[in-house]
């Protein structure tokens, strides 16, 4: 299915399958082509292979064990090679969460769970198109 939000890649890293599913399903149904990690060292695995291309976006859950996401972004923005993938954080634990301290974290958005697909899909193609810095989802 064609999208006017455009078509990108995502990996999706989250430890809870029935989580990763249900992004994974609302983001093919608009075209886009997902791969999932069930945990932060699959993820960097993943983006440390050479013969892969990146993805365009990185949704990444935050509460992991025995890394979570917060290692992860750290890693990440600490890698030249790695330091521009928009990574998009994704966790139920938002409430608590103050967006600056996300942001100085290195994550290009946030998204609370739950979420609405409409939501999540809007933030996927706007953080993929243009890259980094923090916007707010539902």
């Amino acid at each position: 299915m064609e999208s006017d939000r455009g078509v990108h890649r995502v990996l999706v890293c989250d430890d809870t399958a029935s989580i990763r599913h249900l992004i994974r399903i609302n983001l093919e149904l608009e075209g886009h082509h997902v791969e999932e990690a069930a945990s932060v060292r699959q993820a960097l695995a993943r983006l440390e292979d050479p013969d892969r291309p990146l993805p365009d976006v990185l949704l990444l859950d935050a509460h992991m064990a025995p890394l979570d996401g917060w290692w992860l972004i750290s890693e990440l923005r600490s890698r030249p090679e790695l330091d521009d993938l928009p990574v998009i954080l994704v966790s139920a634990a938002l409430h608590g969460l103050d967006h600056g301290h996300a942001q100085a974290a290195g994550f290009d958005a946030v998204l609370a769970k739950p979420f609405d697909p409409d939501d999540l899909l809007d933030l996927v193609s706007s953080v993929a198109a243009s890259g980094r810095g923090v916007r707010e989802g539902q």
